[in-house]
């Protein structure tokens, strides 16, 4: 017997993930969710113990399992490839992803029937439903459901009856999702192309049914694409029908291209970003029936922009509302669902700009990094375009006023926009037509209904006076019951009425509301939770709302106190507990608006403002260290600005290598952009600049280009309003940067003229040497090459006058690219030697990865292949060694590059796709530039099925 259910869950979970380590944390989350037990750890161990003995009854007590071995703190499960189904099947996935790359679509047909003939049904099928839901299982069924269909579209370009080999399994899976309409579009094809036209045709009436019956939308362009087609086969020669489907041509193509038509060179995406719907909501029934009115009773598209504006209190619900109702109506948007944040109300006032939302939906709406324009009108107008003809659900939440929503709505009929404020949005109901809903405080019947569902029907009616007064006292603000209710869950022994008597003794009241006349006081209940708190874990709480960004790390909260990560671990625990933090990710601490503000409150009324000052500071020097300390990790050799020392109870994460460091920068780059903005607006500016020309070649380097501007431009400001000439120096060397990547020519000149003049007025050398090599890389871009060698010259010279060898390198293999291009490439070839020798000589792994990548690229000029592979080989070890993931794809671009003049388009194609894979997972703007060459292959394309 396999044991108990949570046993066999773990066994199920490291099945699935068999080679590879999985950690504790994740065994957790998997085997409990969001509530596991105190002793959660101790009873994965056990259940650890008893898999080892029923996998190796011969274990002796104490001994080293062979099979399921602690791996990287968690814990790995090691089989033999052919005995796991699971491991086969993804052999053979790969085997037919081969054989499709060799132009082989018939054995990668074969090789998907045999991988699919493997599945037995449903992932994990044994144990909890509650667990099977999560990710870890439902991602196996995905790898199922894309391999049916990779099959099936194998088969109808392979033609040769291999359709009726995947017949069975494509009814299986599409009888399994009845509405996922690229699976329905296959069958249709499949069935089809093996002669069944009826039932192909009935296929495609049954689905266009349950779409409108069940979600209220009309077919999507891949199954009109699919009945189109079929209409083809039946009647080839009907002029209303048109000509056949050409051999190989792809079903649904043509409404992907009408997408990339309308949208440019944006692809088609459908966002879906609602937040997850509560389930335990409850009541409102008269509100949701007053917003539903507003749409149409059938399932036709909006003829205008319908904006539904609710307002009301701060803790009334209104965001809950949106989002439930939003759900409520998703099906009725098949183009997505848009959802935003606007933090207008946030306590620390880092407001969402217009520009911050309109990057953040233009990416969701499929617009890669480099196609987003860099001014707010041409944002705007690229937002409306993608919107036209489209049907979005569009919810803004925690809106400012009207102004702060009002570039944000679609230009075109079709959408519905939600919007929340805590303000009453009378611009947007007289300029815009919006519906407006108040929301009040709840009824008492509801605020009784929210307490049954949370905290459960026997309970409440056991003391229906308590109940009563707790409701009262609670001024029936959803937020101050669910307060109330969470603390008498996690204290199931305590009487209601213990909780009302606590209520009705508290005497303080809460003037966060500020602005609008609260209908109750959520004082009461805020302050209760925190009275019930140790003095170190109150002191923390009031410290954090002085945090820059939306959540923040152990280090980061150790840094605002003063204190060792150790002391605060525990601390944080506490308030995690006690419902006043939440913590989404393990090590990560998050906090609730409305509590920020009361924290924020009583830290003015029982901190000292040197205190606060002191915190603040000690928070912004972590994040301004731990991100010097991260980019020296990551390119040693780098020239960067000193920092003076942080100050006393600073905490700066030990990082272990490259990749630890690559890793802290992207967790943390949000709250270090929202550091460098707050400290610009409401702190000294110091941190602000600082911080900027701290992460200004990694933000260039990863490609975040709209983020870099935005940054180095708050900074600027900033370093000009305190006078700080090199804070203006760095500032506008990054904008020089940055405006030459968006070819802004003038902007960029001049940027780089004015950061050349501040560096020699300090005397500045290394920040002279790095302005002339930006100057040359945009000379180089704009086809000035010898303006670019005489940037490079006065960089050399520069260099060599303050010794930096590592710079006179970097400067010869620049050079050498120079000469690349110019087309002179024996010089290229000396040049680029020579900087190879100088790094090997300081022991720079960057700059000498990046001189044999260079190397490679001379040799592919002088037609001379193999030695330029050998060369991009010594550079793609080194990139991979030092974890530069955009390097190394850039070396595998070029490694494409070289395979596609010898004909060797399979071996270009695999670099190139290797290469796509780093760029997408980084979301670099170059991924644009590479699927342009994938387009050119003949060597089909995996990835375009999906």
């Amino acid at each position: 017997m396999l044991g108990p259910p949570k046993q066999r869950a773990l066994l199920a979970l490291l099945l699935t993930e068999a080679g590879h380590p999985v950690a504790v944390h994740e065994i957790v989350d998997v085997l409990w969710g969001q509530d596991p037990p105190d002793t959660a750890v101790n009873v994965v161990q056990r259940h650890i113990g008893a898999l080892r003995r029923l996998l190796e009854p011969e274990l002796q007590t104490g001994g080293e399992s062979r099979w399921l071995v602690r791996d990287s703190g968690g814990y790995r499960l090691d089989v033999d490839p052919d005995s796991l189904d699971l491991l086969r099947f993804r052999a053979l996935r790969r085997q037919a992803d081969r054989a499709v790359r060799d132009g082989r679509p018939a054995a990668a047909t074969e090789s998907l029937v045999e991988a699919l003939a493997l599945w037995r049904g449903p992932v994990a099928s044994g144990i909890a439903a509650e667990v099977r839901s999560h990710q870890a299982f439902t991602a196996l069924d995905n790898e199922h459901l894309a391999a049916v269909k990779e099959a099936a579209e194998l088969a109808l370009e392979s033609g040769g009856g291999l359709g009726a080999r995947v017949l069975v399994t494509l009814r299986q899976a599409a009888a399994q999702h009845p509405l996922d309409e690229g699976l329905q579009a296959e069958l249709i094809l499949v069935l089809a192309a093996t002669g069944h036209h009826a039932e192909a045709l009935d296929v495609h009436r049954i689905v266009r049914t349950r779409l409108a019956d069940e979600l209220g939308v009309r077919p999507g362009p891949e199954l009109q694409a699919a009945q189109r087609r079929v209409l083809r086969f039946r009647a080839p020669t009907s002029s209303a029908g048109g000509e056949p489907a050409e051999p190989g041509e792809s079903p649904g193509r043509a409404g992907e291209d009408a997408a990339e038509v309308q949208a440019g060179t944006v692809r088609t995406v459908r966002p879906a970003q609602l937040p997850a719907d509560i389930a335990a909501f409850s009541g409102r029934r008269d509100e949701l029936a007053r917003v539903q009115d507003l749409l149409p009773v059938s399932s036709e598209a909006l003829s205008a922009v319908v904006i539904s504006a609710i307002g009301g209190m701060a803790g009334v619900g209104k965001t809950t509302l949106a989002v439930h109702w939003a759900h409520s109506v998703a099906g009725r948007f098949p183009d997505g669902q848009l959802f935003a944040d606007l933090r207008g109300f946030h306590p620390t006032g880092s407001i969402m700009s217009a520009a911050e939302v309109f990057r953040s939906f233009l990416e969701a709406l499929g617009v890669p990094a480099q196609g987003i324009p860099a001014g707010l009108d041409a944002q705007a107008a690229l937002y409306r375009s993608l919107l036209a003809d489209r049907r979005v659900l569009i919810v803004l939440d925690n809106a400012r006023d009207t102004e702060h929503i009002r570039p944000l709505l679609p230009g075109t009929p079709g959408c519905l926009v939600v919007v929340t404020s805590r303000n009453q949005l009378y611009g947007l109901v007289a300029g815009q037509g919006a519906h407006y809903l108040t929301l009040d405080v709840l009824s008492h019947a509801d605020a009784r209904e929210l307490l049954s569902r949370r905290l459960g029907t026997e309970r409440v009616a056991r003391e229906p006076d308590a109940v009563a007064e707790i409701i009262t006292l609670c001024g029936r603000l959803p937020l101050a019951l669910a307060i109330v209710c969470a603390r008498a869950v996690v204290n199931p022994g305590f009487p209601l009425a213990s909780v009302a008597a606590e209520l009705r003794e508290s005497e303080d009241g809460l003037d966060a509301f500020s602005g609008e006349v609260p209908a109750a006081d959520a004082r009461s209940a805020f302050s209760w939770s925190y009275r019930l708190l140790t003095p170190a874990a109150a002191r923390v709480f009031r410290l954090l709302a002085l945090h820059p960004g939306p959540d923040c790390s152990l280090a980061a909260a150790a840094s605002l106190t003063g204190q060792r990560a150790g002391q605060v671990r525990p601390l944080l625990a506490e308030l995690v507990r006690a419902h006043l933090l939440t913590e989404p990710v393990p090590g990560r601490y998050g906090c609730h608006e409305l509590l920020r503000a009361y924290a924020s409150e009583l830290g003015r009324a029982q901190d000292s403002a040197p205190d606060l000052d002191l915190a603040r500071r000690r928070v912004l020097d972590h994040y301004l260290h731990s991100a010097h300390a991260a980019d020296s990790a990551l390119a040693p050799g780098r020239e960067r600005i000193s920092l003076r020392p942080h100050l006393p109870g600073v905490t700066v994460p030990r990082l272990a290598d490259q990749a630890d460091a690559a890793d802290w920068l992207e967790v943390n780059r949000s709250v270090l952009l929202a550091a460098i903005e707050e400290d610009a607006r409401h702190g000294s500016g110091e941190h602000s600049w600082r911080l900027a020309a701290t992460l200004d070649l990694y933000l260039d380097h990863i490609g975040r280009w709209q983020e870099q501007l935005g940054a180095q431009t708050t900074a600027l400001e900033a370093a000009h309003r305190l006078g700080d000439i090199p804070g203006q120096a760095h500032g506008h060397k990054a904008l020089g940067l940055v405006s030459g990547r968006f070819e802004r020519w003038d902007e960029a000149d001049a940027h780089l003229a004015r950061a050349l003049e501040l560096f020699a007025e300090i005397g500045d050398r290394t920040g002279q040497s790095r302005v002339h090599r930006h100057s040359a890389y945009l000379a180089n871009r704009r086809g000035r090459y010898e303006e670019a060698l005489a940037h490079y010259a006065d960089a050399n010279a520069l260099y060599r006058t303050i010794g930096r060898r590592n710079g006179e390198a970097n400067v010869a293999n620049e050079v050498g690219w120079t000469y690349i291009l110019m087309g002179r490439y024996e010089e290229a070839l000396e040049e680029c030697g020579r900087a190879l020798s100088i790094q090997r000589e300081i022991g720079d792994r960057n700059g000498e990865a990046a001189a044999w990548d260079s190397l490679g690229y001379a040799h592919h000029h002088l037609h001379e292949h193999d030695r330029a592979l050998e060369c991009y080989e010594h550079a793609l070890r080194l990139y991979r060694a030092i974890r530069d993931r955009y390097l190394e794809a850039d070396t595998l671009v070029h490694v494409g590059d070289t395979h596609r003049p010898a004909r060797h388009d399979g071996r270009a194609a695999r670099a190139w796709r290797d290469a796509l894979g780093i760029f997408e997972e980084i979301d670099h703007p170059e991924a644009a530039q590479v699927r342009d060459r994938l387009k050119g292959l003949a060597v089909p394309d995996p990835s375009a099925r999906q």
